[in-house]
């Protein structure tokens, strides 16, 4: 199972959102340069990058920072955060990221979805951020009449390489959170499903791994909060694991 080393951006510094409050950044006293470096110095082989400008506000707010770490690390790099246009998507990948995540635009413009991944086959990853059963937009901001795995399904007859499916109520600690529905993404779907909001602990990452068709986990504020280094995680991560199919 690969890790995904999660750096999220606002206003050029390295934060995360804890509880998904936007309005209250927790804000991490490191540069996303160094962190990604440090990253990858630990053995991570792909990095995650999130410019949260962009899902605030839509559009590229901190291209000029993660294409330096673009164009500094040895990794492949995928990018998201307000990617709704052609021209962004182009921008992006024309900028070194090896894949572009679409969220909200995802799924909410299945046109331009399906134009997108027609035009850059293998580069698109599709996000979709659950809570309390029904699929969230606009950075968690807003809800939708959509369960996670019908729109799981519709993503991937899209194209899209594979998906990141953020459990909220995981994230966020609701104590009556539980694996379910990422249990249920990761058999239903064909499509590779990576993890996002569900590691909080090396225990975790062993707990993912026995699960079916999990191909990563994304991870940042355990990293970042010293919960566990990434040398630890992807050490759990290689570790050889019983067929789910068996168990």
């Amino acid at each position: 199972m690969m890790i995904f080393p999660d750096i999220e951006i606002l206003d050029g510094q390295c934060v995360n959102l804890q509880n998904g409050q936007l309005e209250k950044p927790v804000h991490y006293d490191i540069s996303p340069l160094k962190a990604a470096l440090d990253f990858v110095e630990q053995g991570a082989t792909y990095l995650n990058i999130i410019d949260l400008d962009g899902v605030l506000k839509g559009g590229k707010h901190n291209g000029d920072v993660i294409c330096e770490i673009i164009n500094s690390v040895s990794v492949p790099v995928q990018v998201g955060g307000g990617i709704s246009t052609m021209a962004s998507a182009q921008w992006w990948l024309e900028h070194g990221a090896r894949r572009i995540i679409l969220g909200t635009a995802a799924v909410m413009d299945r046109h331009f979805l399906q134009e997108v991944c027609a035009h850059y086959p293998g580069k698109v990853v599709a996000s979709i951020d659950e809570k309390d059963g029904f699929v969230m937009v606009n950075g968690w901001r807003e809800s939708t009449a959509f369960t996670p795995l019908e729109v799981g399904r519709n993503l991937q007859e899209s194209g899209i390489s594979a998906l990141i499916y953020t459990d909220i109520n995981f994230d966020t600690d609701n104590p009556e959170a539980t694996l379910a529905t990422t249990t249920e993404m990761a058999s239903e779907l064909r499509i590779p499903v990576i993890s996002s909001g569900t590691v909080k602990s090396l225990d975790d990452i062993a707990r993912l791994q026995l699960l079916p068709n999990i191909a990563g986990a994304v991870v940042g504020r355990a990293l970042f909060e010293g919960a566990m280094t990434l040398s630890e995680a992807l050490e759990v991560a290689s570790q050889d694991v019983p067929n789910p199919g068996m168990i």
